[in-house]
């Protein structure tokens, strides 16, 4: 398994990935439809395209013998930097993909002069939640993200540099 940084031709697997990860994950907390229009928004591959393409933006894979198994999505800003998104095909959570995405982001928002690094994941995805609490993130605020025109709790995590 490899991490590297996201090629034109990975957005159709990283919109697979973001689907099953979402289907996974968000049963009880997002309707179907919700979950289906949400993946179409986010993860449309003309908006993946533009974030790759960004000189702001972090989009690294984990390329296996699978092909891409997993993806972050992250941001820099002045002397901090924000991880959007992680997500692993759920196939291959527990094997480490997701503490090697999250150490390579956090690397990357550091080459960029981050020195604190936010971390987004909704409220009611306790796994997500644990996911950053294991890596040493704390709670630091909630705040409310837009899926599908519907708002959503949403816990950002910090962690110093």
């Amino acid at each position: 398994m490899i991490v590297r940084e996201t090629e034109s031709a990975d957005v159709d697997a990283i919109e697979a990935v973001a689907r099953a990860s979402w289907e996974t994950d968000y049963p009880a907390i997002l309707s179907r439809e919700t979950a289906r229009e949400g993946v179409e928004e986010w993860y449309a591959a003309d908006r993946l395209a533009a974030e790759i393409e960004s000189d702001d933006a972090l989009v690294p894979v984990a390329d296996g013998e699978d092909g891409v198994v997993g993806f972050a999505h992250a941001v820099a800003e002045e002397a901090s930097g924000t991880i959007l998104r992680l997500y692993v095909a759920p196939e291959h959570r527990r094997e480490g993909v997701g503490g090697d995405l999250l150490d390579h982001t956090r690397e990357a928002l550091g080459e960029r002069g981050a020195e604190r690094v936010r971390a987004m994941v909704l409220a009611e995805n306790e796994p997500g939640n644990e996911f950053y609490r294991r890596h040493g993130f704390e709670l630091a605020e909630e705040s409310e993200t837009v899926i599908a025109d519907t708002p959503y709790r949403e816990n950002v995590y910090v962690s110093e540099r």
